[in-house]
C-alpha cells in the first residue's frame, strides 16, 4: 500500500502515521510540494520540492515498486497542481 510505503519514506514524521487512505496520502504530498510546513520565507519553489521527494524517494530503501508507485503518486499530484502532464 502506498501509504505504508510513504511511512517508510518519512520515518521521522509523527503526523503521517494518521494517513488511512490514498486521498489523505494526496493531501498531504501535496502540503509537502508547496512547502506548507516551512515558514512561508523560507519555502521553496514547488519544482525543487518535486525534484528533493524524487531524490529521497530513489536513494530510500524502499522496493522496486513503491519507488516506482510513489515517484508516479508525485507526478499526478504535481500535475494537478500545476494543471500539466509530465513526462
Amino acid at each position: 500500500m502506498l501509504t505504508d510505503a510513504y511511512r517508510k519514506l518519512w520515518q521521522d514524521r509523527k503526523a503521517i502515521e494518521n494517513i488511512r487512505s490514498e486521498e489523505e496520502l494526496e493531501a498531504w504530498i501535496a502540503m509537502e510540494l508547496n512547502d506548507e510546513l516551512t515558514h512561508p520565507r523560507l519555502r521553496r519553489k514547488r519544482s525543487e520540492k518535486f525534484r528533493m521527494a524524487m531524490e529521497r524517494i530513489e536513494q530510500s530503501g524502499l522496493t522496486g515498486a513503491e519507488k516506482s508507485a510513489l515517484e508516479d503518486l508525485y507526478r499526478r499530484v504535481l500535475e494537478r497542481q500545476e494543471g500539466t502532464r509530465l513526462r
